[in-house]
């Protein structure tokens, strides 16, 4: 086992490192941004200590010798593989990490099981998946990048367009048992699920319909849990396409007519300037891009 109590002193090896590479006490001072004195007291204090000259000295000029031209070698690989190490680390620390927040909604039926993909191309990267339903203060709390379902303004950060969405009546294959409404106005008979802030009344008028808002019953707040409750039997839901394309996909849940009206607003990839620097950041934006792009 090595003894590194015996390793001279850390300071007086890179004061003489520099010495030996520019052939003067004042060049390395200035690189290393110390006095020409204190580099000559640290030269002199390293050659006590090995009991062997470094440095050949005529006045104000100095000579390595062959001594020190050796050992000033072996110093300068190992002070190069130790830059080396701590800057594989240090690139690995700032790729080692990839903070995403998202919609629960989306973040559960659109983002996360794609997001395998992007690991397989990324093993070394963690991601931390957050999803939330408020914009990400994202200089208090740990991520980089958001996905967010709005009208794209988010003051101080950059917001980019990703996709837009679209409605649609979905229900269970299963539900009242497997005799699903034929016609648009057959709805007005049958428990209607909607979220907030999703009204039906678009969607409605799309349809040739006057129908009124529905009210009372269940109004769910997350659209990935009203397609849950549709999935259940629990009447016929309102489905934002992004989240109830993996069920319609599975089975789970069939769409009912050909009619849909688009969403007013969009997602929207967000985060602050700063963050596209990071390599990771760069790659789960190039990634998402493409993943959307072939969703179509």
């Amino acid at each position: 086992m090595s003894d590194f109590r015996r390793l001279p002193n850390l300071a007086a090896l890179r004061a003489f490192e520099a010495a030996a590479r520019h052939q003067n006490f004042s060049r390395a001072a200035e690189e290393i941004h110390l006095t020409h004195g204190a580099i000559s007291h640290q030269v002199r204090a390293l050659e006590q200590e090995l009991g062997a000259p470094l440095f050949v000295r005529h006045g104000k000029r100095i000579a390595i010798t062959p001594d020190g031209e050796q050992f000033a070698a072996a110093i300068r690989q190992a002070l190069q593989d130790i830059a080396a190490a701590a800057g594989q680390l240090q690139r690995r620390g700032r790729q080692q990490r990839l903070g995403v927040t998202a919609l629960p909604s989306f973040a559960a039926r659109w983002l996360s099981p794609r997001l395998g993909r992007f690991i397989e191309h990324h093993p070394d990267l963690e991601v931390s998946l957050q999803s939330s339903n408020h914009l990400t203060d994202f200089a208090r709390e740990a991520v980089d990048i958001g996905i967010r379902f709005g009208q794209g303004h988010y003051p101080g950060l950059v917001s980019e367009w990703l996709m837009g969405d679209s409605y649609y009546p979905v229900v269970s294959p299963h539900f009242h048992g497997g005799r699903l409404p034929r016609t648009p106005a057959e709805l007005a008979a049958a428990p209607l699920l909607r979220c907030d802030l999703e009204p039906w009344e678009p969607w409605f008028r799309a349809a040739g319909l006057d129908n009124a808002e529905p009210s009372g019953g269940l109004v769910f707040q997350d659209s990935s849990i009203l397609a849950r409750a549709a999935v259940d039997c629990q009447g016929i839901a309102l489905g934002r396409h992004a989240i109830v394309q993996s069920d319609i996909e599975s089975g789970q849940l069939v769409r009912l007519f050909d009619i849909a009206v688009p969403s007013p607003v969009s997602y929207y990839l967000v985060y602050p300037a700063a963050a596209i620097e990071k390599p990771q950041v760069r790659a789960f934006r190039s990634w998402l891009l493409d993943q959307i792009a072939r969703a179509g």
